[in-house]
């Protein structure tokens, strides 16, 4: 669903929850208090919003907006028993909008949203060969120590926040593992073994933490099989400078359970007393709002297996971000890769 608006002076308002105001452009959540989003926005110029495509049954949608065909960033907020309906709102005499309920994003914008997962994609390779979304294991699988690593360029984000890996090849052991690691991981270490990275392995279902030893998380992945790893973000999570430079998304969050949906909840509607107080001063007042960083840079790590999430692990986010990383160690292990399996 896109909804794209041409206008002089534009606020536009989903239920009442956020709104995006051109004068000062900000976006309102569930607060009369905005944070900076965008740029203003003036004559001619067009302002769209739409629901982001996910992969399974949701609870929670994740809102976009996009400026002249170019998306700005994105929110998340519960779904609503009876949907979530397109809503434009005026504040002053004279302001016209021409509506388009029924617009598409463009091919242009697809391909901003879409990357295919080639070697430009990768940060790091150790005996891994990359041919197109294809990784293989290029080692001796011997020993603990003949990891293949890849790692990708950019680390996980609030705009790219899961990627999956299938199974195209198990090799002789399956040691497969798919993770998120520092960017700094050594290359001969399997993802999860060492501190700053935590993954979901293929051969016996552990999830590794930080620690050569792993705890029991779910199935045993086999050939066909598709891998995933994203990350749940606070709404007021903030980024490093090393990490993705959109740091004006708020919470991206893919098909939680019941409960990540009520923690995502307290999160979104923390702090609404007085917020009539706020309003009006900050009609008053148009000074830079101050944002607190997330303390400690906690996030909840999620792993799927087959479109299924199988299980959930509190991390805190190392310096410059969480990178997703491959890891393979037995010979013949090959891998297709989706780095942006939510873009389309």
């Amino acid at each position: 669903m896109c909804v794209v608006a041409a206008a002089e002076e534009l606020e536009s308002e989903l239920r009442g929850l956020w709104m995006r105001r051109t004068r000062r452009p900000r976006l309102y959540n569930g607060r009369a208090k905005g944070r900076q989003f965008g740029s203003k926005c003036n004559s001619g110029d067009r302002i769209g919003c739409g629901i982001e495509p996910v992969s399974f049954d949701v609870q929670t949608a994740q809102i976009f907006f996009t400026k002249n065909g170019k998306r700005v960033g994105s929110t998340i907020m519960p779904m609503s028993p009876d949907g979530l309906f397109p809503a434009v709102g005026m504040h002053s005499l004279g302001e016209e909008v021409r509506l388009h309920l029924n617009a598409e994003l463009g091919r242009e914008d697809d391909s901003v949203m879409m990357v295919d997962s080639y070697e430009d994609e990768w940060g790091r390779l150790h005996d891994v060969r990359v041919c197109g979304t294809l990784l293989e294991y290029l080692g001796k699988g011997k020993s603990i120590v003949d990891v293949g690593l890849a790692q990708a360029r950019h680390p996980l984000s609030t705009r790219s926040h899961y990627f999956e890996v299938e199974i195209v090849d198990p090799g002789e052991k399956c040691y497969i593992a798919l993770g998120l690691a520092r960017k700094d991981y050594p290359k001969n270490r399997h993802p999860g073994w060492s501190r700053g990275s935590v993954a979901y392995h293929a051969d016996d279902g552990k999830i590794f933490h930080g620690s050569g030893v792993g705890d029991p998380f779910g199935p045993r992945c086999y050939k066909g099989d598709i891998m995933g790893c994203g990350i749940m973000f606070p709404r007021d999570y903030i980024l490093d400078s090393e990490g993705d430079s959109d740091d004006s998304c708020d919470t991206v969050i893919l098909s939680p359970t019941a409960r990540a949906v009520r923690n995502v909840r307290n999160v979104m509607y923390l702090h609404q007393e007085g917020e009539e107080e706020e309003e009006e001063e900050e009609e008053e007042e148009d000074g830079e709002e101050i944002e607190q960083e997330h303390e400690g840079k906690k996030v909840v790590v999620f792993f799927t297996r087959n479109g299924k999430i199988i299980g959930k692990k509190d991390a805190v986010v190392p310096s410059g971000g969480f990178f997703p990383t491959i890891g393979m160690l037995s010979c013949g292990e090959k891998v297709k890769v989706d780095l942006h399996p939510l873009s389309g």
